[in-house]
């Protein structure tokens, strides 16, 4: 009953002033942290110091009181974990602090089974208090200006909160008409639901210069608004069962590493190029750089499609637009999940939260208020993006060798000294695991895992993840561990597409594959005098990309098939809205040949980087590929050696072993065996009845014409037994009929 009039008085209209209209902002509230379970014992937020690993804030708004059941957000920060500022020389500073002692958290509300948190306890407590789907509120120690007084706070209803309301660059390729029919997904990731792959995003969160300055060159401020802006974007990616794992921070103190200006492509194009550098030193996923200046527009965040993962394009940009962090995260999150191959949701699609508090993650417009959830469309979009080998280096785990956080029974985590985790006792409906110690029940040998069935593990050799596209490789389980082995697929350079093309990073780009993403089935590519003819000329027609400063770059005959992608067939129009088509005539032979290109229309927004360009690994020429406009001479040579190690019954992966073809045993595929690698784990029981099949047969064979002699000699007449055993002519008694009487 508290509760309920707690929402009652939450819900009821306030007025305020700053952030909020009016002259009350919000409803006073403390926030304390609960020691030892009694709520007399408590700790004030005074002290900063006090950051547990697990806690329960009591948070008292007009005598009525809300129990916050948090935990620190140890996945946070990857082991390893590094920031970097620069000195007034130019020369980098990077730090090594510890990846556990921070004060970001995530938690839920006791009472509220659909509810989730995230606070920040750095100075005071802050952050947002999810009750439901269409209840959301902001906690902020009040007044905002103050910096020692951390005992007073305000409480806002997200709707009356007061924010920039901007727009994706992104322009969506196609219909997606019957998206909205679909189920509605959850509101937030179950962390029991331990069937799925886990999947995590080793993030690079960067800070422009104008950014630093706006934090009044404070770069304490400036990296704790970086972190509590990752917190969130964490919290939202979890409910495409994805986990942000934050492997560095970099704040530019003295001046931009990229060039940063009101252009969103130029900027985003820039950052990617350096992104590229950085990656060399400091591996990771997906690179974003938050900047302060504002775009031209109401454009407030900009990325590539289907970029993740690959090393010219898996990064994007953000404008820090918002006062509050999670405004911020929200168009992180969107940008991300661009790049993960998400499109804006069509009207009617978002069904799991209603628009007017905040609806979904991928709308096209995002703003007042903030999006908290992904849509049933989105999921849909993502499952389509992994099918077809997209997003492969989301499926290895960061570096679990260094120290790890301290374990939790009862989190819905599996962690160090737990056989099984499935949440609280009163959550917990898993019948191989005790919620109370996280011990497996007795005869259980596991509880979670995509090797795991009934309690029981799965035989060795099941198949636990099929490939997904040409250059994909299966994973079968172990026999040993209820987990699936990390996926991987064919080493770059690897043909695929009947020959037609090579792998690259886990993706068969081809030539005719783009056109028809473009203009639809039946389009196929122009012969290559159209690349030739029009990408020289060095225009919106035809070019291999822009330099630093924008402009057009004419192609050399080398590089034309690796700039503005050119076509013949399809749809009269471009899938893409907001794009004409582009028509050229060239003469081949003595004939006129058409080629189609694309082209955006004027103030279209489109964060598609290199719009209609040829995508980076097609296939160019003979053992070459495009690279960013390019068309670059690749030996593969580390291809053709692991081939060699492979005695050629096998291919190699991305780990650079062998996976062998059935019948040959890894790691060399020189000897006998049941096929597959030592990453893959063996192949499929099925597949160990055929090959043993294989080898009986093999076996077998030399001995039949033996015992087809010895037939005959015992069945048939001794006149025929010469024609028989010579076999010189057919003979109605060598077919094993006796002669008539």
């Amino acid at each position: 009953m508290q509760l309920l009039l707690l929402l009652l008085l939450l819900l009821w209209p306030v007025r305020g002033t700053g952030v909020l209209p009016g002259p009350t902002p919000g409803q006073p509230a403390t926030a304390r942290w609960v020691l030892d379970g009694q709520p007399w014992h408590s700790a004030s937020l005074e002290e900063p110091v006090w950051r547990p690993d697990v806690g329960l804030v009591a948070l008292e708004t007009e005598g009525q009181e809300l129990l916050l059941e948090l935990e620190k957000n140890h996945r946070l920060l990857a082991p390893g974990y590094t920031e970097t500022h620069y000195r007034p020389d130019g020369q980098p500073v990077v730090l090594a602090p510890n990846h556990t002692d921070h004060c970001h958290y995530q938690g839920r509300v006791r009472g509220f089974p659909d509810s989730w948190v995230v606070l920040c306890t750095c100075s005071g407590m802050s952050g947002l208090i999810t009750l439901s789907s269409n209840a959301s509120y902001y906690l902020h120690p009040w007044p905002p200006q103050s910096s020692k007084d951390f005992s007073t706070h305000r409480i806002f209803r997200m709707e009356q909160l007061l924010t920039w309301k901007g727009a994706c660059g992104h322009r969506d390729p196609g219909d997606k008409a019957g998206m909205a029919s679909l189920p509605g997904a959850p509101q937030r990731r179950d962390r029991r639901e331990a069937h799925r792959t886990p999947r995590y995003l080793e993030l690079y969160i960067v800070a422009d210069h104008t950014l630093f300055v706006t934090q009044h060159r404070n770069l304490n401020h400036t990296k704790q608004r970086l972190l509590e802006v990752a917190n969130y974007v964490d919290q939202l990616l979890r409910t495409l069962d994805i986990q942000v794992v934050l492997t560095g921070l970099e704040v530019w103190t003295e001046r931009d590493r990229s060039r940063v200006t009101q252009d969103a492509n130029a900027t985003l194009w820039a950052f990617l190029q350096w992104r590229r550098g950085l990656w060399a030193q400091r591996p990771h996923d997906s690179a974003q750089l938050l900047t302060g200046r504002a775009f031209q527009g109401s454009t407030v965040g900009l990325a590539p499609v289907e970029g993740m993962c690959h090393a010219e394009s898996s990064g994007g940009v953000s404008m820090d637009h918002s006062e509050l962090p999670i405004g911020t995260a929200a168009t992180m999150a969107h940008e991300i999940g661009h790049s993960l191959g998400l499109s804006h949701d069509p009207d009617g699609c978002c069904v799991e939260a209603a628009a007017e508090p905040g609806g979904c993650v991928m709308a096209a417009t995002t703003g007042h208020p903030f999006p908290r959830v992904f849509s049933a469309c989105s999921r849909r979009q993502l499952r389509a993006f992994f099918r077809k080998g997209g997003g492969a280096c989301l499926s290895n785990a960061p570096d679990s060798g260094l120290p790890v956080p301290p374990a939790r029974c009862g989190n819905g985590f599996v962690e160090a000294g737990e056989e099984c985790d499935c949440g609280s006792g009163q959550e917990c409906r898993d019948l191989c695991c005790f919620a109370h110690n996280c011990s497996l029940r007795a005869g259980a040998q596991c509880a979670h895992g995509d090797c795991c069935a009934h309690c029981l593990l799965k035989p060795a050799g099941a198949l636990c993840r099929q490939a997904m596209g040409d250059c994909d490789l299966p994973e079968f389980c172990m026999g040993t561990s209820p987990d699936c082995p990390p996926d991987i697929y064919l080493l770059d350079g690897s043909p695929c597409a009947r020959s037609s093309g090579y792998c690259w990073d886990g993706t068969c780009p081809t030539l005719e594959q783009q056109c028809q993403q473009l203009w639809g089935p039946g389009s196929h590519p122009a012969p290559e005098a159209c690349f030739q003819v029009v990408n020289s000329v060095g225009d919106t027609h035809g070019n291999c990309g822009q330099d630093s400063e924008g402009h057009f770059l004419p192609c050399t005959e080398r590089d034309a098939l690796c700039g503005k992608l050119q076509c013949q067939g399809g749809k009269p129009s471009p899938l893409a809205p907001h794009m004409v088509p582009v028509n050229s005539t060239v003469h081949l032979d003595g004939h006129e040949v058409t080629c189609r290109g694309a082209l955006a229309l004027p103030g279209a927004k489109l964060d598609l980087l290199g719009l209609g360009l040829v995508e980076s690994g097609t296939q160019c020429g003979p053992r070459m590929v495009c690279q960013s406009g390019r068309c670059e001479n690749t030996a593969f040579q580390e291809l053709q050696r692991c081939l060699t190690a492979c005695h050629r019954h096998g291919v190699c992966n991305s780990n650079h072993n062998c996976h062998c073809a059935p019948g040959w045993a890894p790691p060399f595929c020189n000897k006998p065996g049941f096929g597959g690698s030592v990453d893959s784990g063996p192949v499929q029981p099925e597949s160990r009845d055929t090959f043993l099949l294989a080898m009986l047969l093999s076996a077998l064979l030399p001995l039949l014409p033996g015992a087809g002699l010895a037939w005959c000699y015992y069945r048939l007449p001794r006149a025929h037994l010469q024609r028989c055993s010579w076999g010189r002519r057919r003979d109605p008694a060598c077919s094993g009929r006796l002669p008539h009487p």
